[in-house]
């Protein structure tokens, strides 16, 4: 997997930004106050950072010094941060920083900033590339970032959770970007099993088993592949023995055709990201364990293609879920309720969750809606709804509560089943919401995100290049820290 940037913390060495023979990284303020390396490298290049200052540098601006003259170095970053930055503005000038580096070594001269651990994050999570199919091979030595700090013990200890939660969303868009010809579902499988490695518990459920659990609406979408289906659990116990965990539950259609349905040729490889759902799960999971989370949480992933063949699911089928219900399949490409269903009830039966929270990339109908800058949220419990977007809005990452209701859910009547798996083209993301709502059980605080617009898009997103943006994993850290972690007395 793309690993984040290797971070080393040293004391502040002044002799040692003349000599330095990659990038230098200094921050000033847009009144001209500069820390000691900044004054330094002023003194070195004989003013240059003063008059960048002087014409006019803000707050937030990244100016490149191209070799120069008195230093080692290829080139100077100048970082206009503000001594009382917020969050989001130390990191952006992380990820200014990101943007300029090229592949050269950085040494980040980031003194006794307050928010040093925001631009460190801000660096980490925009400094990606996925190269895995370019035969170049990257060079891992040119990545290295040496921070020098006044207090660098601190500074690394701060930044260690953060340094999780990028590790965590790099897993994320790996998975999303990997083609299918690779991430298949076994493979997906044997991915999230290596994840033992970090201490999670991971239980990998087969066909034959999830036969035997009754799983017919899942097991109906991967029928037509001769990838098998899966449900993979991956347990995080850190917190309280015995206590009620947090569900996350997410979608993993590997690749989707959208099966005897089928989707129109343009386009249709960008259906590799249809397993997005499941990659953010992963990825949340491995954040969580990384940072040693003091929380019970379960993620929980279907793992299914989507192909039409002689054995695929047709339009018409009526299949039966693990609750029970029947189902009047009206569209193939309709499938990721499908599986999201029988995943849900599993996931409730079993482990009796405090909440659950799914993930998809479910429906074209919200990115109609909503575009490629917020997730969909739908819920049954407005409090858990507004803790999560509390949650999101903190991280960056957008997010908008949608609508459900009995009238949407009516449109889901099936003639010959208890209920058919769309419900027409008006209002398509909050039908398939209703779905899913049928699975819930009673008592059960439950949100539905659907990130079909933000999984993976074709432009530069806040945190990262274009294509998988790792949407989700900083919110789902963040609410898992703010709402069910072991808080210490």
């Amino acid at each position: 997997m793309v690993k984040p940037v290797t971070f080393t913390f040293q004391d502040v060495n002044i002799d040692e930004i003349s000599t330095f023979a990659g990038r230098v990284a200094v921050l000033v303020t847009s009144d001209g106050r500069m820390d000691n390396a900044a004054r330094r490298v002023n003194r070195l290049t004989k003013g240059a950072i003063a008059r960048m200052i002087e014409d006019g540098l803000k707050a937030g601006d990244a100016r490149v010094l191209a070799y120069p003259v008195g230093m080692a170095a290829e080139a100077v970053d100048v970082i206009c941060l503000e001594k009382r930055a917020t969050q989001d503005e130390a990191r952006a000038a992380g990820v200014a920083l990101a943007k300029t580096r090229g592949a050269a070594n950085i040494l980040a001269c980031l003194g006794n900033h307050s928010k040093a651990d925001q631009v460190i994050l801000g660096l980490a999570l925009r400094d990606y590339g996925f190269d895995a199919h370019k035969t170049a091979t990257p060079d891992e030595d040119a990545r290295a970032i040496t921070v020098m700090a006044t207090k660098p013990d601190l500074i690394r200890e701060k930044s260690e959770p953060y340094l999780a939660m990028a590790e965590g969303a790099f897993f994320t868009r790996d998975l999303v970007n990997e083609p299918a010809n690779v991430l298949t579902t076994e493979s997906f499988a044997d991915r999230l099993v290596a994840m033992a490695d970090i201490g999670l518990e991971v239980e990998v459920l087969e066909e034959d088993k999830l036969a035997e659990l009754g799983m017919g609406a899942l097991l109906s979408v991967g029928q037509g592949s001769d990838s098998p289906s899966k449900v993979v659990v991956m347990k995080w116990l850190g917190g309280n023995a015995g206590e009620a965990p947090l569900a996350l539950v997410g979608k993993g259609v590997v690749f989707d055709t959208g099966g005897i349905s089928l989707k129109p040729a343009a386009g249709m490889e960008d259906m590799t990201m249809d397993m997005g759902g499941a990659g953010v799960v992963a990825g949340t999971m491995r954040a969580l364990a990384l940072r040693k989370a003091k929380a019970n949480v379960i993620g929980l992933v279907g793992l299914v293609e989507n192909m039409p063949s002689g054995n695929a699911t047709r339009p018409g089928d009526v299949v039966t879920s693990m609750k029970g219900d029947t189902i009047e399949v009206i569209n193939t490409d309709a499938e990721g309720r499908l599986v999201l269903c029988d995943v849900m009830h599993y996931a409730q039966e079993t482990f009796q969750p405090a909440a659950m929270i799914d993930l998809a990339t479910l429906t074209g109908a919200i990115i109609i809606g909503l575009g490629h800058e917020n997730a969909g949220v739908f819920s049954n419990d407005d409090g858990f709804a507004k803790s999560f977007l509390k949650a999101a809005e903190a991280e960056g990452e957008g997010a908008w509560q949608m609508p459900i209701g009995k009238a949407y859910a009516d449109q889901l009547k099936s003639r010959i089943a208890d209920v058919k798996n769309v419900g027409g083209r008006a209002a398509g993301s909050i039908t398939a919401a209703e779905f899913l709502h049928r699975f819930v059980q009673d008592g059960t605080p439950w949100i539905h995100i659907d990130i079909a617009g933000v999984a993976s898009t074709k432009t530069d997103t806040k945190y990262a290049p274009k294509g998988a943006s790792g949407w989700g994993v900083l919110a789902l850290n963040r609410l898992v820290a703010d709402q069910f972690e072991v808080t210490e007395e």
